[in-house]
């Protein structure tokens, strides 16, 4: 064992402070998951609150559940995230591709910038931008709209329009970070692959089903592993901030992350909000699980484990 530590020494000291990392934030908060089960009361420090508080078993999870909300915040979080894991993963993918077969290097590397720029907005900025454009009575839409004779449309009242609105906005944020993933993946092939495959007389598109593809299998897994294990969460300032929490909208913006930060708020129950981050957990542990399953049956090597 200590010959084998010190043959990895080397990459034992680079993992060592992604280690450390995740034990103080991801492993050492676990003890907290107890909270999920008793009715927590704050009566001086951490351990003394958790241990003076009541046991409640399941009880904080049954909120979740029993009320009328409960079937339209499910629906709406596993609905969007199927959706969104799908879109980010076929649409960076393509668009990174293309920007990598571009002969004007300097012009692939605007394009990507420009991409990029989106990501590193926050959603209250965003909001603004979108409200911006959407103002029922000072938005540039509706007055394009009356311009053209048709009439204004109230989007913060619309729900109908809210399902195509919400996906734009998560896969313009996020399509310039997940290019980035594609493209550095995409410069590690073997250019030699292409050469030889140029001098059989092979197109671009062939090149690109037949190589590049083929190589971002392993890539497309794992990405969509990792996505997958948050198919319970949602991105709370995109579901709450662009829709300006507008009550018209509920039935097609409220999530379980909305829903249990109202609830909150009214209630002040931090068991509750406990329980419901220890369930999306464990549903994305499900998740997760059966799906690299699925993938190792299929083809081992992309497997997460």
């Amino acid at each position: 064992m200590w010959t084998r530590f010190k043959k990895n020494f080397g990459l034992t000291a680079i993992a060592l402070p992604g280690l450390i990392w995740f034990i103080l934030f991801s492993y050492l908060p676990l003890i907290g998951i107890v909270i999920a089960f008793k009715d927590y009361k704050i009566s001086g420090g951490f351990f003394e609150s958790l241990l003076s508080s009541k046991w409640v078993g399941f009880d904080n999870f049954k909120f979740m559940f029993a009320t009328n909300d409960a079937r339209i915040m499910v629906r709406n979080t596993l609905l969007y995230n199927m959706l969104f894991i799908v879109i980010n993963i076929v649409v960076p993918l393509f668009i990174a591709i293309m920007i990598s077969e571009l002969l004007n290097k300097r012009g692939a590397k605007a394009y990507q910038t420009m991409i990029f720029f989106p990501y590193f907005l926050s959603w209250v900025v965003i909001s603004y931008f979108v409200w911006a454009f959407l103002s029922p009575d000072k938005g540039l839409v509706n007055r394009l709209l009356v311009a053209m004779g048709a009439d204004g449309i109230s989007w913060y009242s619309e729900k109908k329009y809210w399902p195509f609105l919400l996906t734009f906005f998560n896969t313009w944020k996020n399509l310039g970070y997940n290019i980035v993933i594609y493209l550095a993946a995409i410069v590690g092939i073997d250019k030699t692959y292409y050469e030889a495959a140029s001098l059989d007389g092979a197109s671009k598109w062939q090149q690109i089903k037949h190589i590049t593809l083929p190589q971002l299998r392993s890539l497309v897994a794992v990405l969509f592993l990792l996505a997958i294990g948050k198919v319970f969460n949602s991105d709370f300032g995109l579901f709450y901030q662009v829709p300006r929490n507008s009550g018209a909208l509920f039935p097609v913006t409220q999530t379980v992350d909305t829903y249990v930060y109202r609830t909150f708020r009214v209630i002040g129950d931090i068991g509750m909000s406990s329980a419901a981050a220890a369930l999306q957990s464990i549903v994305g542990l499900v998740f997760i699980l059966v799906a690299n399953y699925i993938i190792r049956k299929i083809d081992r090597e992309s497997a997460l484990f």
